[in-house]
């Protein structure tokens, strides 16, 4: 990323977290604050900090430890960042590579565009759906719903969130994001992805064994891992 646009990004984002943060403290409060601002405990991260470590992390996959060691916090601190600002990213919408002023927010602007461009082009279109956990920390003892973030697969309390991109490997979403208990393909279909699979023939998807099920749904369109080494 270029400098020029990091600080593009950070100018647009800044404000918005900085009225969501007054926001949060003031329904906490329960009214408008009475000391003068910049008073109380300073962030141990400020959002510059902040947006960079996560746009590293994206980029990078460095883990959360990792960037807590560089930056001297604790990994919670991290995960927070990371968690605060994917959200405010993801909000914001995913760029297409050389379409300029398209902006993918939702799974059904995805289908739709790649629709589209399927149409346009006369070709199919691919995308890759992935299925991705992050560690988060323990829900505390005695607390309803502590099970479900309990992960099976990684041993350990996660978030699990569901990417697509393209056959490159630029991502175009990020969401479905589920307690980590909760199967693959389970966070896509509770987000509607098999009805946006029947509304647009044309895209096709490829995926690895946690969506077996999309692949015996619509296996026209979805490709599982194994049958593409085959």
């Amino acid at each position: 990323m270029r400098r020029q646009h990091f600080a593009e990004l950070l100018e647009e984002l800044a404000p918005r977290r900085e009225l969501a943060r007054e926001s949060a403290l003031e329904a906490l409060r329960g009214g408008p604050r009475k000391r003068a601002e910049g008073a109380g405990r300073k962030p141990k991260l400020v959002f510059i900090d902040r947006l960079l470590v996560t746009l590293v992390h994206l980029r990078l996959g460095l883990p959360h430890q990792a960037l807590a060691v560089l930056y001297r916090v604790d990994r919670s601190t991290v995960s927070s960042a990371v968690r605060q600002v994917r959200a405010m990213l993801a909000d914001r919408g995913f760029a297409v590579p050389d379409r300029p002023g398209v902006r993918i927010r939702t799974l059904e602007d995805l289908f739709a565009y790649a629709y589209a461009y399927a149409y346009a082009e006369a070709e199919d279109v691919t995308v890759c759906i992935e299925g991705t956990e992050v560690q988060v920390r323990r829900p505390q003892a005695g607390r309803p719903g502590r099970k479900p973030f309990v992960s099976g697969k990684k041993r350990q309390n996660t978030m699990k969130s569901t990417t697509l991109s393209d056959h490159q490997g630029r991502v175009l979403f990020y969401g479905a994001i589920r307690p980590g208990r909760i199967h693959d393909q389970t966070c896509v279909r509770s987000e509607g992805i098999a009805e946006q699979f029947h509304q647009h023939p044309t895209v096709k998807a490829e995926v690895d064994e946690g969506y077996r099920g999309l692949t015996n749904e619509f296996p026209g369109q979805v490709t599982t891992a194994n049958t593409l080494t085959r």
